[in-house]
């Protein structure tokens, strides 16, 4: 079994499915590693902000390594990263949490190949399971909330929901995968079984881009669970 893993981590409810599974395992999550674009303070997949995806990762005590790119250096910059922290950490694997689309999977294995490691998708599946994935996600203990949509898929009104069994019953009634793996939806985990302090934030404005809306989380801070 390979011991020391690179987990690909933008802060949502993938992510941590995968992290959740690998623990299981018995693999060591060395580190997280988290793009993001240059000169900005927020991650490239979701928009968070850099400080909520640090205290994610000092509530689960793995180290977070942001990498900074441009959307042209995206793949050099991932893979020279890696490159970086193989060496640091003695890794072997990077492990991302895609679900079922093939052009990630191939982007995943070609970057790991390029930089020394294996390639690993805990979470793969075929598309049909997304549903049961996400009931899965629901009971799983771990906590989560809406905090950016798709304006041609969903409603503003799904910022800040909770992902729960309200939400597992809303979203099946809605045109889109339940795991929101086309980018209909993106999460952010907040606590859970593997969580050693709870993260606390407020719902700040919601600010709208081209093609989605975010909601703004503000004011993060970690608190004791007990």
């Amino acid at each position: 079994m390979c011991k020391n893993i690179a987990l690909s981590w933008s802060g949502g409810k993938d992510g941590c499915m995968a992290f959740d599974k690998l623990v299981k395992k018995g693999y060591k999550i060395a580190c997280f590693v988290t793009t993001v674009p240059k000169e900005m303070r927020r991650t490239f997949a979701h928009g968070e902000k850099t400080e909520l995806i640090t205290l994610q990762g000092e509530a689960l005590n793995v180290p977070v390594h942001f990498i900074e790119c441009t959307f042209e250096s995206y793949t050099e910059s991932f893979i020279e990263s890696l490159k970086i922290l193989k060496t640091k950490y003695n890794l072997e694997v990077i492990a991302f949490g895609d679900l079922y689309l093939d052009e990630h999977r191939e982007w995943g294995e070609k970057t790991a190949q390029l930089s020394g490691l294996e390639a690993m998708f805990p979470l793969w599946m075929k598309q049909s399971k997304a549903l049961k994935a996400l009931e899965a996600f629901v009971r799983s203990g771990y906590k989560a909330k809406v905090i950016r949509v798709r304006k041609d898929m969903l409603e503003e009104s799904w910022l800040g929901r909770e992902v729960n069994d309200q939400f597992l019953h809303d979203i099946v009634k809605k045109n889109v995968c339940p795991m929101g793996e086309a980018g209909e939806y993106h999460t952010f985990v907040y606590d859970g079984p593997l969580f050693k302090k709870k993260i606390k934030v407020h719902d700040g404005k919601v600010i709208s881009h081209e093609h989605s809306k975010r909601l703004e989380l503000e004011d993060g801070v970690l608190i004791d669970k007990y």
